[in-house]
């Protein structure tokens, strides 16, 4: 499967400052993403950093738990292409795909909760009955929230019954580097922002560095 190049969004982070090209802290980030691009595709996960004290970089990269090897590792080569030509001279950047994320910053930030910056993405199709769906939707990404940190990779995806013959698919995520505690904490204030967002939508995401929630009534994952 070949990704496209457009991402979902990209964040260029200003709080860290510029830097130059073919300077250290440039060379650190080509290392960086030399080592997230041989991490992460074998298990969907890659923390890594690179270079000296004063030109340090730290950076991690995540696919979505359903995604092969293959997709995952074809995901990681755009993402870091389209990363250095829209953020080209800042220390700090995320980029979002469907299917992956990846973040380098030159703070550590592994095992803290990213709150720089989230997005929303909705379905703009409404529902019939936005109170009874807006719970099923909550109490489904609820119970997925509350056993993802039983799986070693922070991914869960799970489908509930609605009225007839209708489903709701859900999906949550979290970064690896989060203790179970900020994993579920993330999730959780993600969750509370969805009404915000998308009260009464057939389908909804909220996306942040940490972690993503995503609800549907048509199936988007790989079982």
């Amino acid at each position: 499967m070949v990704i496209g190049a457009n991402p979902l969004y990209h964040f260029c982070s200003t709080n860290s400052g510029n830097f130059t090209p073919y300077s250290p802290y440039d060379q650190s980030l080509n290392k960086l993403l030399g080592n997230l691009h041989n991490k992460t595709p074998p298990n969907g996960f890659g923390l890594s950093f690179a270079g000296p004290y004063q030109a340090q970089t730290f950076g991690l990269s995540l696919c979505r738990g359903d995604v092969s090897s293959e997709v995952c590792a074809s995901c990681f080569v755009n993402a870091s292409a389209e990363i250095r030509k829209r953020c080209p001279n800042n220390k700090a950047a995320t980029i979002w795909y469907d299917q992956c994320l990846l973040k380098y910053s030159s703070s550590k930030f592994f095992g803290q909760i990213d709150n720089e910056f989230k997005f929303y993405l909705l379905n703009i199709n409404n529902v019939s009955d936005p109170t009874f769906f807006n719970l099923e939707t909550k109490r489904l990404l609820t119970s997925l929230s509350n056993t993802v940190y039983a799986d070693p990779r922070m991914y869960a995806a799970g489908v509930t019954d609605l009225e007839g013959s209708k489903k709701l698919y859900g999906l949550v995520q979290c970064t690896r580097d989060l203790s179970s505690g900020n994993c579920k904490a993330c999730l959780d204030n993600e969750i509370s922002n969805l009404l915000s967002c998308c009260d009464g939508k057939e389908g909804g995401r909220v996306v942040g560095g940490s972690c993503n929630i995503r609800y549907e009534t048509y199936p988007f994952v790989n079982a």
